[in-house]
């Protein structure tokens, strides 16, 4: 059999499965009512927050997303795919207390826009809005997380709550709990009129603001019907704007602490109450100073350290400059070097050209590839040894020959046919004659060894030739 406690979770589950407003997406990590909890921060204070850009560090946290601020809009909460659920989370508590928030509500279907007060112990406040219902806002309540189907509320808003910025204002005492729209009360409730005072809300408060996809496929039939069906993603973004949000403490101190397990009022202990609380000195903290430009830290700098640098970028620059002279001059000399070893090898090669016109011979003709035997050009120039086979006529190279001009070409030599003469065999040369007939000359050429007679001939390997100088 289940116990009564049993009984109520069932209850209050299958409820919040069934409704699943925006409540039913809250949790609390530490709840009094079940086990001993730190003490929750206390704003203990007054201050209105403007979200042209983001809030003081250690005032609000952000989750499920990412919330972005800028001058024109506030704060921009948007669904763009699904998962997203960018909500902004108080790390400070209030006591009883007042919140007005300027905001915008989101358009879409399942798309759902809220300003939340909850507590740990998951005491709630709400005002929600539904993205199918653009001229309507809902103000709504739990205590102890109870879902009850019978809190919501439904009020017309003149201009609807998409289409503008309005002013959502509840406050909040032990005697009554009040909603506002635009400065105009349009609902009262009375803790007795609460379940006797056991759902009224009575324990310190966070504030948290978001929106959400209660059509999400994800999440209970009963959640999405709420929601207004279907949240269709691919239709999005869905944006709600909020300028700003004043909170009011009605309690001092630095925290709260429950007295004990009851979730009533007045079991909550205000600690330090004349002191100034954590979340007054984040507020009160000056901002960061942006990052500053280069020239802003320049003309920061003393002028002694200015002309430091100047110095010794002064001494950079004169090493630059001389290392790029001497590079300079080196490279130019370098140039210079090969300039003149250019102008050197073509006037060489000019030289030669002239000695070729001067000789009456086209140096572009010729193509011998041997030394030719010239005893009258080796009689006049310098010692040199040369090695080769005897060549035709045709296929002489222009090294000894070249000297004094190519000899004139004779009829061709036919070795098949025979006697002398023209076109006849070559005939054996012997000691005493030479080939035209006339007595042969001595195979002895200026006091060296003698010529290699024709019998002994071979030609290969090529002879050596060593002409003297005169």
């Amino acid at each position: 059999m289940m116990s009564p406690r049993s009984v109520v979770s069932a209850s209050a589950l299958l409820a919040s499965l069934l409704l699943s407003p925006v409540s039913a997406q809250l949790h609390s990590d530490c709840n009094p009512m079940h086990e001993d909890c730190p003490a929750d921060p206390a704003l203990g204070a007054a201050h209105t927050f403007l979200f042209n850009s983001t809030p003081p560090a250690g005032t609000f946290n952000t989750t499920a997303g990412t919330v972005k601020y800028d001058n024109d809009n506030g704060a921009a909460f948007s669904i763009n795919k699904q998962g997203d659920s960018p909500t902004i989370t108080s790390n400070f508590y209030f006591f009883f207390g007042r919140t007005e928030v300027i905001m915008k509500a989101a358009p879409g279907q399942g798309i759902v826009s809220s300003i939340v007060w909850k507590s740990d112990v998951l005491d709630e406040v709400d005002w929600e809005f539904l993205g199918t219902k653009p001229d309507e806002a809902s103000s709504n309540y739990f205590g102890k997380d109870r879902r009850d189907n019978t809190n919501a509320g439904y009020h017309k808003v003149d201009g609807g709550v998409q289409a503008d910025y309005h002013n959502y204002t509840s406050v909040w005492t032990k005697e009554m709990l009040q909603w506002y729209i635009d400065g105009k009360l349009i609902r009262t409730l009375l803790p007795k009129d609460a379940n006797k005072t056991d759902n009224y809300p009575q324990t310190p408060m966070m504030l948290s603001i978001g929106i959400w996809a209660g059509g999400d496929p994800t999440l209970p039939k009963g959640t999405i019907e709420w929601a207004g069906g279907p949240t269709q993603y691919d239709k999005g973004p869905y944006t709600m704007y909020v300028k700003s949000a004043r909170v009011e403490d009605f309690s001092s101190g630095t925290q709260y602490v429950y007295g004990d397990k009851s979730g009533h009022w007045d079991s909550i202990q205000i600690k330090e109450p004349e002191k100034q609380s954590t979340a007054v000195e984040n507020i009160n903290r000056p901002p960061p100073e942006p990052e500053k430009s280069t020239s802003e830290k320049w003309d920061e700098l003393p002028q002694t350290t200015k002309n430091g640098v100047y110095g010794a970028a002064g001494g950079v620059f004169a090493l630059g400059v001389v290392a790029l002279l001497v590079y300079y001059f080196r490279q130019r000399a370098r140039g210079q070097r090969e300039a003149a070893s250019y102008a050197a090898q073509q006037e060489a090669e000019r030289l030669e050209l002239e000695q070729f016109r001067k000789e009456g011979r086209n140096p572009d003709a010729l193509d011998y590839e041997a030394t030719e035997y010239n005893p009258a050009a080796m009689g006049k120039g310098p010692s040199v040894t040369a090695y080769s086979a005897v060549p035709n006529d045709h296929d002489r190279s222009n090294s000894l020959g070249s000297l004094n001009g190519a000899p004139a070409h004779t009829s061709a030599w036919d070795p098949t046919s025979a006697g002398s003469g023209p076109g006849g065999a070559m005939p054996l040369l012997s000691r005493d004659t030479s080939p035209d007939g006339t007595p042969a000359r001595s195979n002895t050429y200026d006091g060296h060894a003698p010529l290699q007679s024709p019998s002994q001939y071979n030609p290969e390997p090529p002879r050596s030739m060593t002409m003297p100088r005169n």
